[in-house]
């Protein structure tokens, strides 16, 4: 791994736990040099398996997403696609029924996340 690793410029002589955004840019970089030959060598195919799981750990501490409610990603939806409450009825069946399920006193239902995963173009699991 030594060879790879002076051949794509690590500072290391083999990978080690990311301990910086730095080191992370560049394990990043380095992947996606790999990542692009046509034909790694087996050698060149375990190294980037090694960095992945780097990669991985660092990013699931320092990089990871919170899961968003059901509202929360209805509500981003509305606001990326500059809709409001009343363009919703048609799909809640009333105003007042968007109303409570963006004031989380209504759950949505299996009805609502099929039309509203239609009317999204997303998957109904974004709603879950």
């Amino acid at each position: 791994m030594i060879a790879i690793a002076e051949k794509y410029a690590l500072d290391v002589s083999s990978p080690t736990p990311i301990r910086s955004e730095r080191q992370h840019q560049e394990y990043l970089s380095v992947l996606d040099k790999l990542a692009g030959k046509d034909h790694p060598t087996a050698e060149e195919e375990k190294y980037a398996l090694v960095l992945v799981a780097l990669i991985e750990a660092y990013e699931e501490v320092h990089h990871s997403i919170p899961d968003a409610s059901p509202v929360d990603v209805l509500r981003t939806l509305m606001e990326a696609n500059g809709l409001r409450q009343k363009d919703l009825a048609p799909i809640f069946g009333s105003e007042s029924i968007v109303s409570e399920v963006l004031n989380q006193k209504r759950h949505l239902n299996k009805t609502h996340i099929e039309k509203l995963s239609k009317q999204f173009h997303v998957s109904p699991a974004v709603f879950f």
